[in-house]
């Protein structure tokens, strides 16, 4: 038997066993509320891979975020914020509204003079008591009355007589009997001794029945006399001729320039009045003199002042004493 010659060579490998490919790891989940990110768009000029879709010109801009819910948290519509703040708002106007009512009550309630901004510089005048016209006895007419168009007064002359001031003191410079009375030869020591005794003489012509008087100083060193003349009547009282004529120590007197110019303008009838001042120069004091007839009553009021007699104080008197007797 022939052996046959066969070369043996080396056996073949065995083919490689295919390992599989692992699939792809799924992408994580997008957290909740948050969008993915949208790839980014090729480089220019780079062509993009062979089966990759070419990305938009544009990414779609991606929404806001919703706020995190807190558990618990509860948000306030906006309806109720406007209304708290609705309600801050009018207790605020309430309170200052309260507060300007107190103010201005208070502004109300306080005296000119002491509210600041407010007060008012004096003009001279003073503070007099408040004034009430006396009742005439019983069954007497009143003054100017259709029964009594005389003006005769019936009512004690110290209820007529003007009052003194507030702050002011008696004068003691003046001679006053019981009742406040005065008698002639006193009065008549206000005017020049030449003159006296032709005065004295017409008083008793006339029918002067009675004088009564009252005198005080002020603080500002004015010192007030206020005689009041009762006649028989208003044709013996027109004849009285005394008003700032003869007086002791005054040189001149002439017409107050400041009552004439109040006369122009609304103010108590001025008819029975006269007021009077003493004329430039005088010497260490000033004379100012208020005549007012009302009646059956001649009123003089005489006021002197070191350096001078302001106008306001003797135009004041003189009104109130006008009222006192009409």
């Amino acid at each position: 038997m022939t052996e046959q010659n066969t070369t043996v060579g080396p056996a073949p490998a065995d083919p490689a066993p295919v390992t599989p490919e692992a699939p792809a790891a799924p992408e994580a989940p997008a957290a909740p509320g948050t969008p993915a990110a949208p790839e980014a768009p090729a480089a220019p000029g780079t062509p993009a891979a062979p089966g990759t879709p070419a990305a938009p010109e544009a990414a779609a801009q991606a929404p806001a975020a919703p706020e995190a819910f807190a558990p618990g948290a509860v948000t306030a519509p906006k309806d109720r914020r406007a209304l708290r703040a609705a309600l801050r708002w009018t207790a605020a106007v309430l309170v200052f509204a309260a507060a300007g009512a107190g103010t201005a009550y208070g502004i109300t309630r306080a005296e000119r003079t002491d509210v600041p901004g407010l007060s008012t510089k004096s003009d001279g005048r003073w503070t007099y008591p408040a004034l009430s016209k006396p009742a005439p006895p019983p069954g007497a007419p009143v003054p100017f009355a259709v029964d009594n168009l005389d003006g005769i007064h019936y009512a004690d002359l110290t209820q007529l007589t003007l009052p003194a001031p507030v702050g002011s003191a008696p004068d003691p410079g003046l001679k006053l009997e019981k009742d406040s009375a005065v008698t002639v030869d006193t009065f008549l020591e206000e005017y020049d001794p030449s003159a006296r005794e032709k005065m004295k003489q017409g008083f008793a012509d006339n029918g002067l029945r009675q004088i009564v008087a009252r005198g005080w100083t002020t603080p500002d060193g004015t010192r007030t006399r206020v005689y009041l003349l009762r006649f028989h009547g208003s044709g013996f009282a027109d004849t009285f001729t005394g008003c700032g004529i003869d007086l002791n120590g005054v040189k001149g007197m002439e017409p107050d320039s400041a009552w004439e110019q109040a006369r122009t303008q609304p103010a108590p009838d001025p008819s029975g009045i006269s007021v009077l001042q003493e004329s430039v120069p005088f010497g260490d004091e000033q004379t100012r003199v208020g005549c007012v007839q009302s009646g059956d009553v001649q009123a003089l009021i005489l006021q002197n002042r070191k350096g001078g007699a302001g106008a306001v104080p003797l135009h004041q008197a003189v009104i109130l004493q006008r009222q006192l007797l009409s």
